[in-house]
């Protein structure tokens, strides 16, 4: 089934099509919801009468009900999946080059952990878009004030001379340089080789200068006399420690703002917001209300798209693609933001930690675009003006197409321009103003782009989720086992923060947005609290078997049917819609152990930071997840090894070790007893479920024992984790063992 725009006819810029085989998927789930219910019965007619035992049952109860009723949350974003297809052609019939202008946002914050040369790779492939370049904007903003990136930006500006004809010439896919040349440097001799050749080498020399510079950490002094711009750089001026900087490097509305073949360049604007040390900068939320503001006064786009530093385009055409849902006559107008697919380049075959975020991707976005329409992610995100400033939906709202936006006067120089919009990065501006409450990003999350996201929805607008074959942004996934965890721990930290504020989507959203789009958003916004019942199932089941305590019906109950049943449906589904997806069986695998990494580490320190923080015992912080690692991690990456080392131990891989060491050991002293007893096939049918669970455990922790005991490379488990892990490990099981034994028990 298709829909094409409210038009009716065929001229729609836009498609949506139902996903297939949904009713199929419902008579799955109705079985699987069965099988549930069946086992909330078991767990409550047969809770023992006393004693620790019952205490034990009462937890996995508890932990039952609780993934029962987020198994049903899940169901949100599978009831009614839908795929989304654009008209390019059409576009170009019908408005020719008349399209809106766009301003574009790329963010920086740290020259260290976000390479200059990375954030340029990403800055030219936006400035390279197929898209009039008359129309089209450019901001980087630099939130670590850094005249190290500045200089960066002076580099590719003149770079983009060159660069952007060379790509209209050859349709060059993608358009980030260092991607480009990675894949041209495999490919077959062409026609245009020599010119390739050509531009790498100036590509090389302005990489070198940026590296050289870099390396340098400062800018020399005969390179400041370069641009005016320098000057901007006090004596005493630190990351958080500056005034707001604003620097047009290519002015759009200029004659000489030209390229090699003599057509204009797009705009190109240097931006670093004013930083205080007693003021609050609301980490990102506050640098894109900065630049939302400052490109109002500049160029004044009446779309924008804001990307990470790390997620370079790698389709020229995707900024027309998202002006197909905008510009669509019949369902354009409603439309407040399209969310493109987060993909990334550097993923391994069987996706060592997760990182491709697949399922969400290629599943619950999808779905959710077919209840309501997508969370807002932060990047590679294009936003109706209009609608991100916090203005609601209404019927009669229709955007001018030919008014075009509101581009400055040629009479204004770039020095008054500069000048003016300075102002608007100033710490003070927002003082007594609505922005980060009701207009721009909401501030006072750590996930500001979701409960921004929430909030357009909220107020009338409809969201779009595209994911076209060819990915329309590359980033860098995180590389290591601690990059990974500190990124999650971030994610789903904000996500319950938002559970518990005003925001909560099915209180924030009662009224505005429909149920099954208010549970697809608590999907989630209860990550971290699934830490908890992930835990018990990791400890008590496995912990029982020390005491000869069933927690379990026997196989040859009936009470074992819908344990089994739901138990192979949700690892064969789940399994399915893997390598549906296109991930391998072992990518399914990887997959499983981070779901448990992550809720034994990310997801447990988000969820007791985030009950700190509405306890007032602690403040909202942002990390950023770095960008780059050496050599050595790299390549344990690419053999997907995972990373267990770092420069310090830390309390992540403490508790892995400790639960992994916990399981092993029980494993063991259950194999020990039912090689020890005589009827070794009625100790099997009786703890089927307990030893499934703890060698399950163990199957998956296989990393980390290599890690811990057999690894001699740089990725092994620290000697002081390993100690301390296989200690905590040893008293928790032999406490347990001695409470078990006792008069009165313990489970």
């Amino acid at each position: 089934m298709g829909t094409e725009g409210r038009d009716g006819g065929g001229g729609a810029l836009f498609e949506t099509t139902a996903a297939e085989g949904r009713q199929g998927y419902r008579l799955f789930a109705g079985s699987v919801l069965v099988g549930i219910s069946l086992i909330w019965a078991y767990r409550a007619t047969h809770i023992p009468a006393e004693g620790g035992a019952k205490w034990a049952w009462i937890a996995l109860l508890a932990a039952d009900v609780w993934f029962g009723l987020y198994w049903l949350l899940t169901q949100s974003v599978r009831w009614s999946p839908s795929r989304r297809q654009t008209f390019k052609n059409r576009l170009s019939q019908r408005y020719k080059e008349e399209l809106p202008t766009v301003d574009v946002f790329v963010c920086t914050a740290d020259p260290k952990i976000e390479p200059p040369a990375l954030v340029m790779n990403t800055v030219l492939s936006v400035m390279a878009y197929d898209y009039p370049p008359e129309k089209l904007s450019v901001y980087l903003s630099d939130d670590g004030g850094s005249e190290l990136t500045f200089y960066a930006l002076l580099q590719a500006a003149g770079f983009a001379r060159e660069w952007i004809p060379f790509c209209r010439r050859f349709q060059v896919e993608p358009r980030s340089p260092a991607a480009y040349f990675r894949a041209a440097t495999a490919a077959p001799p062409t026609a245009a080789a020599d010119e390739r050749r050509a531009i790498e080498k100036l590509y090389k020399e302005m990489e070198e200068n940026i590296r050289t510079v870099t390396e340098l950490g400062r800018i020399p002094e005969d390179i400041r006399g370069e641009h005016k711009g320098f000057l901007e750089w006090l004596p005493g001026t630190t990351s958080r420690d500056h005034q707001s900087i604003v620097q047009i490097l290519i002015d759009g509305r200029e004659p000489d703002a030209v390229d090699v073949d003599g057509r204009p360049l797009p705009t190109l604007v240097y931006v670093a917001r004013e930083k205080r040390p007693h003021r609050h900068h609301n980490f990102k939320a506050g640098a894109m209300n900065s630049l939302m503001r400052v490109s109002s006064e500049i160029s004044g786009g009446r779309m924008i798209l804001n990307v990470d530093c790390d997620m370079y385009s790698n389709d020229s055409q995707s900024v027309r693609d998202a002006m197909c849902f905008f510009m669509d006559e019949g369902a354009g107008d409603e439309i407040g933001y399209v969310q493109f697919a987060q993909k990334f380049e550097n993923v391994t075959k069987n996706d060592l930690y997760g990182s491709s975020l697949t399922i969400i991707t290629e599943v619950d976005f999808h779905g959710l675009d077919g209840v309501g329409g997508p969370l807002y992610t932060g990047s590679g995100c294009f936003h109706r003006r209009w609608s991100l400033m916090g203005n609601k939906y209404s019927d009669d709202f229709r955007e001018d197409w030919k008014a075009g936006g509101r581009r400055s006067l040629k009479e204004i120089s770039a020095l008054a321009l500069e000048q003016r919009a300075k102002v608007l990065a100033d710490c003070i501006f927002e003082d007594n103003t609505e922005w980060g409450n009701e207009v721009g990003l909401k501030y006072g999350c750590p996930v500001e782009d979701v409960i921004t996201g929430l909030s357009i929805q909220c107020k009338g607008w409809k969201s779009v989720f595209f994911n076209p074959t060819r990915g329309a942004f590359l980033g860098i996934a995180p590389m290591t086992l601690s990059q990974t965890i500190l990124q999650h721990k971030r994610w789903s930290e904000g996500d319950f923060q938002i559970l518990l504020s005003p925001f909560s989507p099915f209180l924030y959203g009662r009224h505005s947005t429909g149920l099954l789009l208010q549970m697809g958003y608590s999907i989630y916004c209860l990550w971290a609290p699934n830490s908890i019942p992930t835990i018990c199932y990791s400890l008590i089941p496995s912990l029982s078997l020390l005491g000869r305590t069933t927690l379990y019906p026997q196989v040859s109950s009936l009470w074992f049917l819908p344990f089994a049943y739901v138990a192979v449906a949700a690892a064969g589904y789940g399994l399915w819609e893997a390598l549906r997806c296109g991930m391998t069986a072992r990518g399914w695998w990887n997959e499983w152990r981070m779901w448990l990494y992550k809720r034994f580490t990310s997801y447990l320190f988000g969820f007791l930071d985030t009950l700190l923080l509405k306890a007032g015992f602690r403040n909202s912080t942002f990390v950023i997840t770095e960008k780059v690692t050496g050599k050595d991690v790299a390549g344990r990456f690419e053999r997907e090894e995972m990373e267990f080392g770092a420069s310090s131990p830390s309390l992540s891989l403490t508790i892995l070790a400790t639960l992994a060491m916990v399981n092993l050991f029980c494993l063991a002293a259950a194999v020990w007893r039912m090689a020890a007893a005589e009827a070794t096939a009625a100790f099997l049918g009786e703890f089927f479920f307990q030893l499934l669970i703890c060698g399950l455990l163990v199957a998956i922790n296989g990393p980390v024992y290599r890690a811990m005991f057999f690894r001699k490379d740089g990725g092994r488990m620290a000697a002081s984790v390993t100690v301390t892990s296989t200690a905590a490990a040893a008293a928790v099981v032999c406490l347990a063992a001695a409470l078990m034994a006792s008069p009165r028990g313990f489970i």
